[in-house]
């Protein structure tokens, strides 16, 4: 069975179909235990009520007379369908009762002796099946229901002994008709759950079937497409990880196609400035080939230094393990920097340590410091402060400043200010990374105006 919802279905049908087998059975034992405490009651009754009248009534030597008018006092009392034989199984006595059931359909008479000779006989009432009772055989008019018993002249007797339910052995038994109305509810049930399963199942499964079409279709290269999530179950919750991951997905596919466009975009530049230079190299003098040699250092370094940053913009994107992290500390950092940079340090703080990885946490310092020379002149400063719930960088310039709509777009790959040429130095990548590095550490960075105008770029980092 490949259908996941026919393996559901049968497996519920199966469990419903062992429950009502089960429940059947468990009834059925417990039918046949009642029936067999009331039959061992009946015959108890019986015994008791011999014993009573043996000593109740004349005795066996006494005339028929006296014995019949006796036995009819105590049948008024006891108001039973009994009756009383002497030892030759001649009656002596009946009650009323007894002479109108003994001839009911199903009517079975049962004995127990009193120990002088006499017995005393009642009648157990069991109408057969196809037999109507004897009340409606009476309704319905002479001739119209059968005898009970063919061929007898009288209801069969069991009186072998004392009375302890020979009958039980009898092949009707009263609690039939209880057992086959158990037996119907009980097939009822089970068709009335079968069906209302069945589309119970077949929902739960149809959505994971749309499930599967969405990541199929996805996986076909629609990465826009996402599933329906709608509900509170199991289902829904992987069709809501699964929109989740998929919009991770296309986001950093997107990112990387972007990416790979436009550094194939930025390396054209600098190639194509090398394939000249080398072109002019064969017809150039001593003074000309010293002026194309550094412009082909300058252009081999702009080179390493672009498939440098697309290769750690791209690790950082994809998530890629870039070393442990180990505790840093920021005073230092920004100290080192700062010389290298030759600006103007001043930390508000004598101690500012944070988990992270330096590597990653310079080379952000070092492209915030490098683009403030390049773009804000030399007044350039690098502040570190402590704020609530870590620590901030600022770097601050007298440059032109960041119009407020472009404030965010300038931390975009490959952006670039509207009037800042290549040439000025850099591939729009500085600024992006900034931004992933003070993402994976927790962190940000925001870019914000300057008093006296410039900017300030400033990077906050959490101390957890």
């Amino acid at each position: 069975m490949k259908s996941l919802y026919v393996r559901i279905y049968l497996t519920l049908v199966a469990l419903l179909l062992a429950f009502a087998f089960g429940s059947a059975w468990l009834f059925q034992r417990h039918i046949e235990q009642e029936r067999g405490s009331v039959e061992t009651a009946a015959g108890e009754r019986l015994n008791a009520m011999a014993a009573l009248l043996k000593l109740a009534m004349p005795p066996a030597t006494a005339p028929r007379e006296e014995q019949a008018a006796a036995f009819a006092d105590w049948g008024q009392r006891l108001r039973m369908a009994i009756a009383l034989e002497d030892a030759d199984g001649k009656r002596i006595a009946t009650t009323q009762m007894f002479q109108r059931r003994v001839d009911e359909p199903g009517a079975i008479v049962v004995s127990t002796g009193l120990g002088d000779g006499r017995s005393l006989e009642m009648v157990r009432s069991v109408r057969p099946p196809g037999q109507p009772d004897s009340r409606m055989a009476g309704q319905m008019g002479p001739g119209a229901a059968s005898p009970p018993w063919p061929g007898a002249s009288r209801p069969p007797r069991l009186d072998d002994g004392p009375w302890a339910g020979p009958w039980l052995h009898r092949p009707v038994s009263p609690g039939a008709p209880a057992v086959s109305t158990l037996a119907i509810v009980l097939l009822l049930l089970f068709i009335g759950v079968a069906v209302g399963a069945y589309p119970v199942v077949r929902r739960l499964t149809r959505r994971l079937e749309a499930l599967k079409r969405g990541v199929e279709q996805f996986g076909a290269g629609q990465l826009a497409h996402r599933v329906d999530d709608s509900g509170r179950d199991e289902v829904a919750a992987v069709a809501a990880s699964f929109n989740l991951a998929a919009g991770r997905i296309e986001t950093l596919l997107r990112s990387h196609q972007t990416l790979l466009a436009n550094a194939s975009h930025e390396l054209r530049s600098p190639l194509a400035r090398l394939k000249m230079a080398f072109a002019m190299l064969d017809g150039a003098g001593s003074a000309q080939r010293e002026k194309l040699a550094r412009e082909i250092d300058v252009n081999i370094a702009e080179l390493d230094a672009l498939v440098e940053e697309v290769l750690l913009a791209s690790r950082l994107e994809a998530g890629s393990a870039l070393g442990e992290t180990h505790t840093v500390d920021l005073l230092a950092l920004g100290a080192e920097e700062a010389a290298r940079a030759e600006v103007a340090f001043e930390p508000e703080t004598d101690s500012a340590r944070i988990q992270g990885q330096e590597r990653l946490l310079r080379r952000a310092l070092r492209n915030l410091l490098d683009n403030a020379r390049r773009y804000g002149g030399p007044d350039v400063e690098l502040v570190l402060r402590p704020v609530a719930g870590g620590h901030e960088f600022v770097v601050a310039d007298r440059g032109p400043g960041v119009p407020a709509e472009l404030r965010e777009r300038i931390f975009e790959a490959f952006y670039r200010l509207p009037g800042h040429a290549e040439m000025a130095g850099g591939v729009g990548l500085g600024l992006s990374l900034v931004k992933q590095i003070a993402e994976r550490h927790g962190g940000s960075v925001r870019c914000l105006p300057r008093d006296g105008g410039g900017s300030r770029f400033v990077i906050f980092l959490p101390a957890r």
